[in-house]
């Protein structure tokens, strides 16, 4: 697991030996069941996750008991509700497997001292803090901006891996549509091609 971790690591920064052996000790290893939960909501997020294999999801649940999705994860890819890590309050998100998963997870206070052993890896966050912010900024952007269905194109030409491997029910609540309408959006752009 740890060399999904270094792989997706050094797609940013470059890692020396020593500093993938002090990486090491930083990080325990998890396996979710499918439907299992990592996080629910109003427990503390003690956790930074990493994903090196399967498939998460992030979400909340409102008052009339629906999901509105709000991310989700694959192998290389970090989850956490990061309010909740940062601050010690309860989590707003629920986090549970859509596949079987492995993970890898860094606690506070390892984060802390991870990024003071290991320098870079400071910098390594950074860039991934930065790319997350850019990532929701467009989202935020495409949901007040764009259709159902442009919201759709948009999402299946940029992450063709989310609609190939996420049920279409959370796919639609991703988006903010019904399933109904996500199912006749797709049929119509099937009878244009």
């Amino acid at each position: 697991m740890i060399e999904v971790l270094f792989q997706h690591i050094q797609e940013k920064v470059l890692l020396s030996d020593l500093d993938k052996e002090a990486i090491k000790a930083f990080f325990i290893s998890k396996k979710l069941r499918k439907r299992q939960y990592l996080l629910q909501e109003g427990d503390v997020c003690k956790h930074l996750t990493f994903i090196a294999k399967g498939l998460l999801r992030t979400y909340n649940v409102d008052d009339k008991g629906d999901e509105h999705m709000s991310v989700f994860g694959w192998e290389g890819w970090w989850l956490s509700d990061f309010n909740s890590f940062l601050s010690g309050e309860p989590a707003v998100f629920n986090i549970d497997a859509i596949e079987d998963s492995e993970l890898l997870l860094i606690s506070r206070e390892n984060y802390e001292a991870l990024t003071l052993a290991v320098p870079i890896m400071d910098r390594y966050f950074r860039i991934l803090y930065q790319n997350s912010i850019v990532t929701k900024e467009r989202r935020l952007m495409s949901s007040i901006t764009h259709s159902a269905e442009e919201k759709y194109v948009k999402l299946a030409e940029s992450n063709p891996k989310m609609i190939e491997r996420v049920p279409q029910n959370l796919i639609a609540s991703y988006l903010g549509i019904a399933p109904e309408t996500l199912s006749r959006i797709k049929k119509n752009l099937a009878l244009r091609k």
